[in-house]
């Protein structure tokens, strides 16, 4: 094979974006304001997506490929913690994953302002109550595999999966190689740092006789669940011979709250910032411009919180929310025998979501990725906003000071903007100009 699958693919998965190296040869008050547009993870070249639901010790890992090639050139090996049974692993519709996506992502919403000569009448938003892959051959040869076992040997939909220990990586790298899986130079010396923390080795690839008789037309997500003290995430075999820097999305769903890094530095993303209109027309390349901006002043060294919110009502609504049985099929289980409610604004489902971004190489994220569940529930979203300007033609006094602070306004929203990506001025008052909004 001419181009491995980590030339080929975006990065397969996120939990460990080895997939993508080891390739098979050949605030609490409501925002309100109306949603318009989001930012989802298509955004970004190289990505990989990950659900990781927590309940105690209870985890489920569910990851999702955006692999673009030949099925039958698919695989993946991800370090875990513990033996897996048949039972622990499944799969997952990949419509489930892109929701949890569309609903989490980064938000545009509109404001308009009203007649300044009229009224005012002031809200209040009472906020909503918190709730609470057929088999891998087996090589003969025992001395080249030294200290590699094959454990167990699963049929899993259209993936052939393996569970392996091994007691040394050149044993584990032969059996690998001879399997079919290319591994990069440099991959060694991070199996071998897996194998002294006694975790085990998932390796599955794409059984086409059977995909073919299930009649999918893509590969769905692995989902795999098992009990660990330890909540992390391994980065290192991602970073192996990888062409630049990736973008992970990882999706947590827990009892208490929001989730972040407890070995990096976690940050929350520029939120709530007034933006000229044309962004309208631009929030995809504003969004990605910002986060590229955000990651350079962190020095490529921080996770960075893009949703943390309770998942029984959102504001505003970036996709229609998600079921219970969606969210049980993600992993949190714990929410019970209400699977096929929908949601139900206020009721509260007893699970919360935290979507972290971050974008690695192996020269800023030395170690695997190593979480903290907190019991901080406060709601965020990375949430940008567009401002109206009255039209009418209302006379008053109030109507004149605030046509008179308009320029101001513009001007400020012309200043958020090149902050927060780095466009020039000039470009950004032309489009503003062309908008009705000189600043």
């Amino acid at each position: 094979m001419t181009r491995t699958i980590a030339a080929r693919l975006k990065t397969t998965v996120a939990f460990a974006a080895m997939a993508g190296q080891l390739s098979l040869a050949g605030p609490a008050a409501a925002f309100c304001g109306f949603y318009v547009a989001q930012a989802d993870s298509k955004l970004f070249n190289k990505s990989s997506k990950v659900v990781l639901a927590r309940d105690g010790d209870k985890t489920a890992i569910t990851m999702a490929s955006d692999y673009e090639g030949e099925p039958k050139e698919f695989a993946v090996v991800i370090p875990v913690p513990t033996f897996i049974e048949r039972k622990q692993i499944g799969v997952v519709d990949m419509k489930t994953v892109d929701h949890l996506d569309a609903y989490t992502a980064p938000r545009l919403v509109e404001y308009h302002d009203q007649d300044p000569c009229a009224p005012t009448w002031v809200a209040r938003v009472a906020p909503a109550p918190s709730s609470a892959a057929g088999q891998v051959a087996l090589a003969s040869a025992a001395t080249r595999y030294s200290g590699v076992t094959v454990e167990a040997n699963y049929d899993v939909g259209e993936y052939d999966v393996s569970i392996l220990s091994a007691q040394e990586s050149d044993g584990l790298v032969n059996w690998l190689t001879d399997n079919g899986y290319k591994i990069p130079t440099g991959a060694e010396d991070i199996l071998g740092s897996y194998i002294k923390q006694n975790m085990r080795f998932f390796v599955a690839k794409v059984n086409l006789g059977r995909m073919e008789l299930l009649g999918n037309a893509y590969l769905r997500p692995l989902q795999v669940r098992y009990e660990t003290a330890k909540f992390m995430l391994p980065l290192r075999l991602g970073t192996v011979n990888a062409r630049g820097p990736q973008d992970l999305i990882i999706y947590t769903l827990t009892k208490s709250g929001r989730v972040e890094a407890s070995n990096y530095r976690t940050v929350k993303v520029p939120t709530g910032v007034d933006l000229p209109l044309y962004v309208k027309d631009q929030f995809g390349p504003f969004y990605k411009a910002m986060f590229d901006r955000a990651v350079q002043r962190e020095d490529m060294r921080a996770i960075f919180v893009e949703y943390a919110w309770d998942m029984g009502w959102c504001d505003p609504c970036a996709s229609a929310p998600m079921s219970n049985k969606e969210l049980v099929e993600l992993g949190a289980r714990w929410i019970g025998d209400d699977q096929s409610l929908p949601y139900r604004s206020g009721m509260g489902t007893n699970a919360y979501v935290t979507r972290l971004h971050v974008r690695y190489d192996a020269a800023h994220f030395p170690e695997d990725l190593a979480l903290l569940e907190t019991r901080d529930r406060e709601n965020f979203q990375g949430r940008y906003v567009l401002r109206h300007s009255w039209q009418g033609t209302s006379s008053c006094s109030a109507a004149e000071d605030y046509r008179k602070s308009l320029p101001a306004r513009y001007a400020q929203q012309a200043r958020n903007l090149a902050s927060l990506t780095g466009w020039p001025a000039n470009d950004i008052a032309k489009h503003m100009t062309e908008k009705g909004q000189t600043p």
